[in-house]
C-alpha cells in the first residue's frame, strides 16, 4: 500500500459498505428479474506482466479498482500489466430456468472472461455493460470464473480524465472490474432487451426476445394485450415528467415464461423559438437547464462510490441547492445512477468518453485566449480510433436510451478526439432523434449542432448577438476554496481561489445575480457550473471530495436558484 498516491481522504459511505458483498444493490432497474446473485465481494488476484495465469497471491474487493482504497489493494500499477481474477460460485437449487448469463457492468479495459476454463466472452472498452450465455460451461457443483483483464491507458480506447501522471484536471487512472458482476436465469424463450421512447402524449415500448404474445400490465391500472415487437401505451392519467415533480409510471411484461419490471416517464426535451429567441423546452415550454459538472470521482472507489448511497448524496444534494441538471462529464456510470435521477428529478446532460490524444495547447491554451475556430482538421486521422468511438458512441446511446433523465448529449468536448463532428452529429441524430445534442462543447465548432455551445472561465459571460440555436454556457465558473482537513493532498487546481467561505459565497452569489441572471432573458438556455465536487487536486466543487462538507449554504442558493427560473417564465 506504501506504492498508493492516495491520501486518507475517505467517505461516511465507505464506514457503511458491506465487504462481504458490496454493490449488492440489483444492477438492471431498467429491466428487473426476479433472478439475481450477486459476484461481487472477495475474488482471488493476481498482477502480473505476462497474459499467462500465474498463482494467485492477494485478494481484491469486487467491484472496486485495485488503485482505490475500497478494493483493499490500494496502488498504482504498471502500465502494461495484466489483471487476473478468480471466483468461484455455486448456483442453487432451482435457480437455473433454462439459460444462465454472466454480467459485468464495467471492466477497463480488455478484458477475456473463461468459465471453468472455457472462453465465455471478450470485450474492449471500460464504460459500457456486456454479457454471456455460460449455460453451456456450467458444471454441477462448484464453477469457476477467471477474468484477465489489460489496461495500458491506451489512447486508442475511450480513457476519460484517467492519466498515469495524475494532476490539475487529470485524475488517478483505474483499471480492471469496477462495476457489478451478477448471474441471472432466464427461460429459454425470454426478453433480451427494452426499449423506451416517450413523448407527452404517450410511450412506444419496443421488446427483444420473449414469446410472440405479450402483456404489460401497469401498476397504476391498464393492462395491454398485444403480439409481436412492440407497443404504444397511452396512460389515461398523463402524469409528465419535470425535475419538480419526477413521475414515473412503473410495470411489467410477461412474454411466456418471462417476466420483467421496468418504468417509463412522459416527457419531451425540444428546441422552440420564443419571442424571437431559440429556447430549449421540456414538454412544450421553454425551461431552464440549470446544473453542475460531474465528474463521477470518490475517494474510496476512484471511478465507484463505496455505495450507491455516494451518488444518491450527490443527486440530493444538488437538488437542495436549488439545481436541476448533472452533466455527467466523460463518464458513463452504472445504471443506478441514472435510475436515481430519474427518481429524485435530475436532468443528466451526458458525454461521450472520448479517445484520442488531448493537447493542452491547441485544446485549451489557445480556445482560453481566443482562438475558438480553429482548422482542427489535421488531427485525429487515425482509422481504428474513429471506429472505435463511433462504436463507443452508438453503444452509450443505445444503452442511455431507456432513461428519461438523459435528454443531451455532449459529442466533442473541447477538441478532444474530434473528427468529422457534422457526421458525428448525423449519425447521432439519426439513432435516437428524441435528445438534443451538443456536437463541440465549449469550441472548435462546426455546422451541425443542436445548440451554440460555449466555456466561459476568466471572464464575464456574455451573449452577443443571438444565433438560431439555444445557448448553452455548457462550462463556467469553477471557482476554488480549499476546506482544510477534506483535501486530497497539496495540489490546488481551479479557477480563481478564495480562501474564506464567506469570500467564496459572496463571489458565488454575484456570479448568479450580477452576470447569469440578466442574461436568462436575453437567450440563454442551460448552464453547468464547475463542479459538484472537489476531485483529487481539483478544489473548485461546491462540495468536498469526501462529501462530508457543501460549501455553499444550500437555503440560500436555492432561494438564488429560483430567481434564475423565474426569469425564464417571463
Amino acid at each position: 500500500m506504501s506504492e498508493s498516491k492516495y491520501t486518507s481522504l475517505t467517505t461516511e459511505y465507505m464506514e457503511e459498505m458491506d465487504k462481504k458483498m458490496p454493490w449488492a444493490i440489483y444492477p438492471r432497474p431498467s429491466m428487473v428479474r426476479d433472478s439475481y446473485i450477486c459476484l461481487n465481494g472477495e475474488w482471488d488476484f493476481l498482477v502480473s506482466a505476462t497474459e499467462e495465469r500465474g498463482d494467485f497471491n492477494e485478494k481484491i474487493l469486487v467491484p472496486f479498482p485495485p488503485e482505490s482504497p475500497a478494493s483493499e489493494i490500494e496502488r498504482n500499477l504498471p502500465v502494461g500489466s495484466v489483471l487476473h481474477y478468480r471466483r468461484s460460485f455455486s448456483l442453487p437449487k432451482g435457480f437455473n430456468k433454462g439459460r444462465v448469463i454472466l454480467h459485468f457492468g464495467a471492466v477497463d479495459n480488455i478484458c477475456s472472461v473463461y468459465v471453468n476454463g472455457s472462453h465465455a466472452v471478450s470485450h474492449d472498452g471500460g464504460y459500457l455493460p456486456f454479457k454471456a450465455d455460460i449455460t453451456e460451461l456450467l458444471q454441477d457443483g462448484e464453477n469457476e470464473i477467471y477474468v484477465k483483464v489489460k489496461d495500458d491507458l491506451s489512447g486508442l480506447y475511450p480513457y476519460g480524465k484517467q492519466k498515469k501522471d495524475r494532476g490539475g484536471m487529470w485524475y488517478t487512472p483505474i483499471s480492471g472490474i469496477w462495476q457489478t458482476v451478477w448471474l441471472e436465469s432466464v427461460p429459454e424463450k425470454y426478453i433480451k432487451s427494452i426499449k423506451v421512447t416517450p413523448t407527452v402524449n404517450n410511450v412506444k415500448i419496443e421488446i427483444k426476445g420473449g414469446a410472440l404474445k405479450k402483456k404489460l400490465t401497469l401498476k397504476d391500472g391498464g393492462e395491454y394485450e398485444f403480439e409481436g415487437k412492440e407497443i404504444t401505451v397511452s396512460p389515461v392519467d398523463k402524469h409528465l415528467w419535470t425535475p419538480e415533480d419526477p413521475h414515473l409510471y412503473h410495470f411489467t411484461v410477461e412474454a411466456g415464461e418471462d417476466k420483467i419490471e421496468s418504468y417509463f416517464a412522459l416527457r419531451e426535451i425540444g428546441i422552440k423559438n420564443v419571442k424571437g429567441i431559440p429556447r430549449l423546452t421540456l414538454n412544450g415550454k421553454p425551461y431552464l437547464f440549470n446544473g453542475l459538472l460531474d465528474q463521477g470521482y470518490y475517494p474510496d472507489g476512484i471511478f465507484l462510490p463505496a455505495t450507491y448511497h455516494g451518488y444518491e448524496d450527490d443527486i440530493v444534494k444538488t437538488k437542495k441547492m436549488g439545481f436541476n441538471m448533472l452533466r455527467k462529464h466523460i463518464k458513463i456510470e452504472p445504471e443506478i445512477f441514472y435510475n436515481l435521477c430519474d427518481r429524485y428529478g435530475i436532468v443528466v446532460f451526458q458525454d461521450m468518453v472520448n479517445n484520442s490524444d488531448y493537447s493542452w495547447f491547441i485544446d485549451t491554451a489557445l480556445p482560453t485566449v481566443g482562438f475558438k475556430r480553429l482548422p482542427i482538421l489535421f488531427r485525429h486521422k487515425d482509422k481504428k480510433t474513429q471506429e472505435i468511438f463511433i462504436r463507443d458512441m452508438h453503444g452509450t446511446i443505445d444503452h442511455l436510451h431507456f432513461f428519461p433523465s438523459v435528454m443531451y448529449y455532449t459529442i466533442f468536448n473541447e477538441g478532444w478526439g474530434q473528427f468529422s463532428a457534422d457526421k458525428m452529429y448525423d449519425e447521432a441524430k439519426k439513432q435516437d432523434p428524441s435528445r438534443i445534442y451538443d456536437a463541440t462543447s465549449g469550441w472548435f465548432w462546426r455546422k451541425r449542432s443542436d445548440v451554440d455551445s460555449r466555456h466561459v472561465y476568466f471572464k464575464k459571460v456574455k451573449i452577443g448577438r443571438l444565433g438560431k440555436k439555444p445557448i448553452v454556457i455548457s462550462e463556467f465558473g469553477g471557482y476554488a476554496h480549499r476546506v482544510e482537513g477534506h483535501l486530497f493532498g497539496e495540489g490546488n487546481y481551479g479557477y480563481n481561489t478564495y480562501e474564506s467561505r464567506e469570500e467564496f459565497e459572496n463571489v458565488f452569489d454575484k456570479l448568479y445575480l450580477e452576470d447569469i441572471k440578466p442574461l436568462i432573458s436575453k437567450g440563454i438556455c442551460a448552464l453547468v457550473y464547475t463542479q459538484l465536487s472537489d476531485v483529487e487536486d481539483e478544489t473548485n466543487g461546491l462540495i468536498t471530495y469526501d462529501r462530508r462538507i457543501v460549501k455553499l449554504h444550500k437555503s440560500r442558493t436555492r432561494e438564488i436558484m429560483k430567481q434564475l427560473y423565474d426569469e425564464i417564465k417571463k
